[in-house]
């Protein structure tokens, strides 16, 4: 892999956001900070998940983003420049993509080590953080999703600290190929791939082994 290392660090609390008509609480407006940030099992000093069904918990402690996917997202998005934190992430790391980052992967950065649990599925408040209409699909369809971490030990975080990979299975499925499968669930060999990948956590493991079942009894019924 290239140098890998954080850019930024970000953190950001709810706040209330009226977007096509609806009024939601969102946290996913992050903001760069400086200096060492805290790791605690469920998030950054400083930061909070509003919705805990869908968001932080053990699980998804932190959301990680690569740096090296703005360039595509300013061309996409026309825009001049986009903040670091504009993707709701945590942490802004560079050297790090989808395609090579793996389900289970263990990672140490500043003093703090942290393991890969999934890819982040998009929801209309990443359309409201970017104020772009219609952005779900084209996020998702790109692979460049980004992923969550668990908090495996606390510690403490900074801009600039390297990122170091302790522990990969090569024969995990990356982030690119989870996001494929999330995005499209026709191919059932891929399907069933995630379905029984031990390095999800259970439940995101059940959901692929529901869609799983759904997709065969499909497929039986259209023989029968």
């Amino acid at each position: 892999m290239p140098t890998m290392r954080v850019i930024s660090v970000n953190v950001g609390l709810p706040r209330t956001v009226n977007w096509e008509g609806k009024e939601f609480q969102t946290a996913i407006y992050k903001q760069p900070v400086e200096g060492r940030v805290r790791v605690r099992k469920e998030n950054l000093d400083g930061d909070r998940q509003t919705d805990l069904k869908n968001h932080g918990g053990f699980d998804k402690a932190v959301y990680a983003y690569s740096a090296d996917n703005y360039p595509y997202w300013q061309r996409e998005l026309n825009r001049d420049e986009l903040p670091w934190g504009s993707f709701g992430e945590n942490l802004t790391l560079t050297g790090l993509n989808e395609r090579e980052v793996r389900i289970g992967d263990i990672f140490r950065i500043g003093n703090a080590s942290f393991q890969v649990t999934q890819p982040r599925t998009p929801c209309y408040k990443l359309e409201a953080r970017l104020q772009q209409k219609r952005f779900i699909k084209p996020f998702q369809d790109s692979g460049l999703v980004g992923f969550y971490l668990a908090v495996l030990e606390e510690g403490d975080v900074a801009a600039g600290d390297p990122v170091e990979l302790l522990k990969r299975d090569e024969t995990s499925m990356t982030i690119a190929e989870v996001a494929a499968v999330i995005g499209d669930k026709s191919d059932l060999v891929a399907l069933r791939r995630a379905a029984e990948l031990e390095h999800f956590p259970p439940k995101v493991r059940a959901i692929f082994a529901r869609s799983l079942r759904r997709k065969e009894a499909s497929a039986q019924n259209r023989v029968r």
